[in-house]
């Protein structure tokens, strides 16, 4: 099965990624955790967006950047992740980062929940923040030519 990767904005305009490069980087990723991309499907949307499906399909009542439908089978990862552009923007302008560079750390961390890694428990979090950290160095040093 080929790698299918799906782009769709909802309520927000689609950010401006080099698409082609983020494909590539994120079979990279999957494929240093042992995984193959099978679709993953990225929804791009605003705040209000995000809580509904937020209340609606996880009974939380909060914002959030990223909500991860995890549709993987074994080795192969699929599924549905939702990324609230309004709250990418805030959390880069509240840990004094670049926009683009918080928007592909929050599209590798859906990725990274697919291929198994968690945040929620205890000693989960830095765990994740080291995957994202390895993610964003590989983007760092890929080649500019696809």
């Amino acid at each position: 099965m080929a790698a299918k990767i799906i782009w769709n904005a909802e309520n927000v305009d689609l950010p401006s990624l080099d698409v082609n490069r983020t494909e590539k980087w994120l079979k990279m990723v999957a494929e240093s955790h042992d995984k193959i991309i099978g679709e993953l499907c990225y929804i791009f949307c605003d705040d209000e967006t995000i809580i509904k499906v937020n209340r609606e399909f996880l009974n939380h009542d909060y914002y959030t950047d990223i909500i991860t439908f995890d549709y993987s089978r074994r080795k192969l990862v699929s599924g549905d992740m939702y990324i609230s552009l309004d709250t990418v923007a805030s959390n880069a302008t509240g840990l004094g980062v670049d926009y683009l560079t918080e928007l592909s750390r929050v599209i590798v961390h859906g990725l990274l929940h697919l291929c198994g890694i968690n945040d929620k428990g205890e000693g989960e979090r830095e765990i994740m923040e080291a995957h994202e950290n390895a993610a964003l160095f590989i983007l760092e040093n890929l080649s500019e030519e696809i």
